[in-house]
């Protein structure tokens, strides 16, 4: 008969059977501490994912995100009202005219446009002759980026017109006064590729 089921010895079997349970339940603990050394409990679970940044992960909408819903559109000939100015309708012999221009955007929308003085053109006729050009004798201008609001007018800063005529070729000092005494003479402008749709008349005495 096995000694394993049946203890030999001395002493009472219930003496055995007690050391024996003794024994494997330390052995048991044994057997427990060292599993709980190598697994460590909640370190079997997968790592916790970070949660991905929406910015990042989903899908923008077309206009949003990058800054685009706070994009300005750049204007078109059907928004922008380009208007001829001067600072009074009639001249007497010793006053120059004062020139401008306005800006106008009628549509209802922030637009943005090339408004610097490089490319700003502004041009006096009477009837059919050219009298005078700002382009023609006029240095590098400085080039600008302007936002136009919706119905806000933008204006230039006005300069004088020295009552004398033009020419691409002839930037001297010394040019032909123009014909006075009464005489018409027109202001038209452009800013780019936006030219004003009239002309704005006035008289020099």
């Amino acid at each position: 008969m096995s000694t394993i089921r049946n203890p030999v010895g001395p002493l009472p079997p219930e003496v055995y059977w007690r050391r024996r349970l003794v024994v494997g339940l330390g052995v048991l603990a044994v057997i427990v501490i060292i599993v709980l050394i190598i697994v460590r409990p909640g370190t079997g679970e997968p790592a916790e994912q970070p949660t991905p940044d929406p910015q990042s992960s989903e899908t923008a909408e077309p206009g949003e995100g990058d800054g685009a819903s706070g994009e300005v559109a750049a204007c078109t000939a059907d928004q922008v009202e380009v208007t001829p100015v001067t600072d009074a309708a009639s001249y007497t012999a010793d006053q120059q005219p004062l020139l401008s221009l306005t800006l106008l955007n009628t549509g209802s929308d922030p637009c943005t446009i090339e408004a610097g003085s490089d490319v700003q053109s502004y041009v006096i006729t009477s009837g059919s002759d050219r009298i005078w050009a700002s382009t023609d004798c006029q240095e590098p201008g400085v080039p600008a980026v302007v936002t136009l609001e919706p119905g806000e007018p933008l204006s230039t800063t006005p300069f004088a017109w020295s009552r004398t005529r033009s020419t691409p070729d002839d930037c001297g000092s010394e040019r032909p006064p123009v014909t006075a005494g009464g005489a018409t003479y027109r202001l038209s402008v452009s800013v780019g590729e936006f030219a004003s749709a009239g002309d704005r008349p006035f008289i020099l005495n």
